[in-house]
């Protein structure tokens, strides 16, 4: 197709810093249509970005047989059934992370764009890592940690700590489902780099149970963790042990270390990218340097019109992929509810 339309559903903060100016720089596409929760907010983001069609329903945007692709920018609780409904109606999908609320959403949404391989279906990966990923795969696949031995994830502030706070959408069960704090995020980058954990052992806690809503004026159930720790399992003996919690002060912030017989890497996320590896024999780990060539970015929108004109396929993030997070996600969740070590389930 000469030109790509685009609509959009969900036109909220990150669409707005990522999404639309990703569009917009590629030849031959437009942005012909918006619809969010509420008219106002649909017909303010058509005024800011000229967007020349609204619609007061998600479902009139994906039947306009005028838009070829979907942008699905809302919370998780809607991932599916645009999508879904987006797919059947022929129209590529590109949905906002997580991919879903739970797993079984997101394998009825990967089985859904299976019935339809000739369109896209990708999901807004994860921004972490993307700068140091072909550094991080080339040390990998040179074998310069040796036999990978443990795996210590990390995602801690002080995001929810302040009991105060309103509740978040991202504290909802119903708009959220099973995933939490910055589970999904850290994880997907993790397993890009190594295999996905078998076993989990995991525990939880809400230190804030209630918080005010403003929408309702009342206090509602916050319905996901403030906390989170797990062990796991991967194949080859690999453990792991991940720390996640918005609710403690001076923490660590976002970080991933791999750990192996012969040497240690270490990421970090600060706003930007960061690598230090060492040898076994070194008494320091060392600043990595990435070379300009080598160095990776978010390319997301490009990515996704590249895949629709098939120029290339979708590497950051596949349905298939999601799943397998989401699945993970979906395990860390049980073994909290039940207090003992669970399987991770996948489903082909």
């Amino acid at each position: 197709m000469s030109t790509i339309r685009i609509g959009i559903v969900g036109l909220g903060g990150n669409t707005r810093l990522r999404h639309v100016p990703g569009f917009r720089a590629c030849p031959d596409v437009e942005i012909i249509g918006v619809c969010n929760r509420r008219p106002e907010s649909t017909q303010v983001a058509a005024d800011e970005f000229g967007i020349p069609k609204t619609y007061s329903r998600w479902q009139d945007l994906v039947e306009d047989p005028a838009i070829d692709a979907v942008m699905v920018g809302t919370w998780p609780y809607l991932h599916r059934d645009i999508t879904v409904a987006s797919l059947e109606l022929g129209k590529h999908v590109l949905t906002e992370a997580r991919m879903a609320r739970n797993a079984t959403e997101a394998r009825e949404m990967h089985a859904t764009s299976k019935n339809h391989p000739e369109l896209v279906a990708q999901i807004v990966p994860s921004p972490l890592g993307l700068r140091v990923h072909q550094v991080v795969k080339e040390l990998l696949a040179e074998g310069f940690l040796g036999q990978l031995r443990e795996v210590v994830v990390l995602g801690v502030n002080n995001a929810v700590a302040d009991a105060t706070l309103p509740i978040h959408w991202r504290q909802s069960a119903e708009l959220s489902g099973l995933n939490m704090l910055a589970l999904g995020i850290l994880h997907e980058t993790l397993v890009r780099w190594v295999a996905h954990p078998t076993r989990v052992l995991a525990q939880t806690h809400i230190y804030t149970a209630t918080r005010h809503d403003p929408a309702v004026g009342r206090a509602e159930q916050v319905g996901t963790p403030d906390s989170v720790q797990i062990l796991t399992e991967i194949p080859g003996g690999t453990r792991g042990v991940y720390h996640l919690s918005g609710a403690i002060h001076h923490g660590p912030g976002m970080q991933i270390h791999l750990y192996g017989s012969e040497g240690t890497l270490k990421y970090s996320f600060d706003g930007d990218d960061h690598l230090a590896i060492g040898m076994k024999d070194e008494s320091s780990l060392r600043e990595v340097v990435i070379p300009p060539e080598k160095a990776g970015g978010w390319r997301v929108e490009e990515e996704f019109i590249s895949a629709i004109r098939r120029i290339e396929t979708v590497q950051f993030t596949d349905f298939a992929t999601g799943v397998r997070y989401m699945e993970f996600t979906e395990a860390v969740a049980n073994s909290a509810a039940c207090g003992s070590a669970v399987e991770v389930q996948t489903v082909n």
